[in-house]
């Protein structure tokens, strides 16, 4: 009988040999102590994640490794046409994306994607375009009108959402899917915060924006605008009349500009409050000469909408900028046809490479006619008359030693009619002051509770200004800590990597695999019992998997899908308010999509059969197999001889005994 065909055992029946010290005797020769077992962990693009999207499940899903559920069939599509073409897949990973984050189309248009830095395929060639494929699962649903996961069975509790922006959107959201009444309270006339005031219309379409609110909204969420908590209704009242409060108000305020004369001069504005007057539609033409401080993406976009409006040479006092973003005044939408083109300059402090706004945006504005002058500290705001900027004075800052040295003699003047400071945000606490920690913010758990009173939770820039993706992680982790409160549950311990997992159990549930109730029997050789998952740990929650663990040999070069970009140049940019990008169409997101590397979970190689000596790793049969399940190992033949662990490119597969 040939190797190949007869059972391995190291013992046979009879023998007595004494314990085997397995840490000096790991390997003999060919075998090992040692055989594979599957191990999911959580990749690092996820674990970049401030929302904590299972990115590396919906990108599986797309490029049609993981398949949709048997009951995903026609019926169940709310589009014909998706049904005719067979689009399931495409559902499934709208549906997978939105267990996280219910904003997809927004955030495929205006996330900095740290997902992509944080991306193993960086180690290859480039980072899979992670944020072009949820561009297209975004636009997808609003095309087809897909839903939301919908709503669960009333639980009888209520919770009130102070602030209509992302953070409380998204956790009235999985509020509503675990069955609790959400109420929002906004001040202003429409949902979205800062996607809607404090973003430009044409990053955030207002359609799209508006699309995607809906779909929460009709998830039964109530909502009472023009109703600004400590003006028109008490925090105590919602405290009296709620079971749970959520403090969503975002940091919807600009910080001045610390430097003489700043304070003085009415054309000195903050970037928040230009772009809200922008959006709101009172600000229709801006200045000449305007000068944008700072370096993130609110400074690209008060520079990028500056040079949009232009400016106009004749006219009134009651038309400056200014005037209309202090409210003032509002311009005249008849006044944007004489507008003429603006002079924009962008001023920052530190080198232009440690700019922190993204790389696109920066591009974008300087093909558009923005100039940046970086390393430039401004020292003074110089005055023409009692209340009026005519320069801003800065300084040159050599920062070859990594920390911040002026140049002695090398001030100058920088002429200007509009000074913009976007150099960062702060919170309105009118009439809830008691919620202000003293620094402008709130203070929150790591279960986002505010500490100073039980039933009360927080979440968004109210706690640190920060990434829309980083409110709806936090909104997230606050829906859970908020229906623990509800249940009068203890909080749960909040996992090392707190992300939203695949999870094997519920994909064998979905699929009709789920093991069979344990009857608490005591059995012996329970290796093919039906009531466990066996040859499989989940370390999901602790570990992520670095690039050094895969098998990075097996994957070949394959260029990046670059989404399409308007080139509008400094020509043309003048009264331009449409989209600059577009996303992928199906088969650019399947492609791209294709590029992923599955870090920590299978994808169907066939690898570690192919190249198994013994023939010990087999597939499932088709009829049991899924996600997760597509590969099993045959101990009896196995010799933990670690090829299959070597030839995974995915890290999957890893030696027991605790390896």
């Amino acid at each position: 009988m040939g190797q190949r065909d007869r059972t391995y055992r190291r013992y046979r029946e009879g023998d007595s040999h004494d314990p085997v010290d397995l840490s000096e005797q790991i390997f003999t020769q060919d075998h090992s102590y040692k055989c594979p077992t599957y191990v999911h962990r959580t990749p690092p693009c996820q674990g970049s994640c401030p929302a904590g999207e299972d990115i590396r499940g919906w990108l599986n899903i797309i490029r049609g490794i993981e398949k949709p559920p048997a009951e995903l069939s026609e019926n169940d599509l709310t589009d014909k046409e998706l049904a005719k073409k067979d689009l399931s897949w495409a559902h499934y990973a709208y549906q997978r994306s939105t267990d996280a984050n219910p904003f997809p189309a927004i955030m495929g248009r205006v996330c900095p994607a740290p997902c992509e830095d944080g991306c193993n395929r960086n180690e290859v060639e480039d980072h899979v375009g992670i944020n072009a494929v949820e561009h297209f699962i975004g636009d997808f649903a609003l095309q087809h009108k897909l839903p939301l996961h919908p709503a669960g069975p009333d639980s009888g509790k209520k919770v009130a959402l102070i602030g209509g922006g992302i953070a409380s959107l998204t956790c009235a959201y999985q509020l509503r899917r675990m069955g609790h009444a959400c109420t929002i309270f906004e001040g202003r006339a429409e949902l979205g915060g800062m996607m809607r005031y404090g973003i430009p219309g044409y990053r955030t379409p207002r359609d799209v924006l508006s699309g995607e609110i809906e779909r929460i909204l009709s998830m039964g969420v109530e909502v009472k605008t023009g109703m600004k908590v400590g003006v028109d209704i008490e925090l105590a009242d919602l405290e009296r009349d709620f079971d749970a409060v959520f403090v969503g108000i975002g940091a919807q305020g600009g910080s001045p500009l610390p430097i003489p004369g700043a304070q003085e001069a009415t054309n000195c504005i903050s970037g928040i409050s230009f772009l809200d007057a922008f959006n709101d539609g009172r600000l229709q033409h801006s200045s000449q000469r305007v000068l944008v401080i700072g370096g993130g993406d609110t400074a690209m976009d008060v520079a990028a909408v500056a040079r949009r409006l232009g400016h106009i040479t004749k006219r009134h006092d009651k038309d400056r900028p200014e005037n209309v973003v202090l409210g003032h005044t509002v311009h005249d939408v008849a006044t944007a046809a004489k507008r003429q083109g603006a002079d924009v300059t962008v001023v920052y402090r530190r080198p232009l490479d440690a700019m922190p706004a993204t790389k696109m945006e920066i591009r974008h504005i300087t093909q558009e006619g923005v100039k940046i002058k970086a390393s430039l500290a401004p020292v003074a705001v110089i005055m023409d008359g009692p209340d009026r900027a005519k320069a801003l004075r800065v300084v040159e800052a050599d920062w070859s030693t990594g920390q911040m040295v002026i140049k002695e003699g090398s001030e100058f003047d920088i002429p200007c009619d509009l000074i913009v400071a976007a150099i960062g945000q702060r919170c309105d606490f009118t009439g809830i002051e008691e919620l202000d920690n003293g620094r402008g913010l709130m203070n929150g758990d790591p279960h986002y509770r505010w500490p100073e009173r039980e039933g009360i939770f927080v979440g968004g820039d109210v706690l640190r200004p920060h990434l829309l993706t980083t409110a709806v992680g936090q909104a997230s982790i606050a829906a859970k800590a908020i229906d623990h409160y509800l249940q009068g549950k203890a909080q749960d311990h909040l996992p090392k990597v707190n992300v939203h997992h695949f999870s094997l159990l519920e994909k064998l549930r979905e699929t009709g695999h789920e093991p069979q109730d344990y009857d608490h029997v005591e059995q012996m050789g329970t290796d093919n019992a039906t009531f466990a998952v066996h040859n499989y740990e989940d370390r999901s929650d602790s570990q992520i998997v670095p690039a050094q663990d895969l098998f990075l040999g097996h994957f070949d070069f394959r260029e990046r899908f670059k989404r399409q970009e308007k080139d509008i140049g400094e020509q043309n940019v003048l009264g331009h308010f449409g989209e600059r990008i577009f996303g992928p169409n199906e088969e650019q997101a399947q492609k791209e999509a294709d590029r992923c590397m599955s870090c920590g979970m299978c994808f169907e190689c066939d690898n570690c059969v192919i190249y198994c000596p013994q023939d010990a790793i087999f597939r499932v049969k088709k009829s049991e197999a899924t996600m997760g399940r597509y590969v099993d190992t045959d101990y009896g033949k196995c010799i933990g001889c670690h090829i299959c662990e070597d030839v995974c490119p995915t890290a999957y597969i890893q030696m027991g005994l605790g390896a």
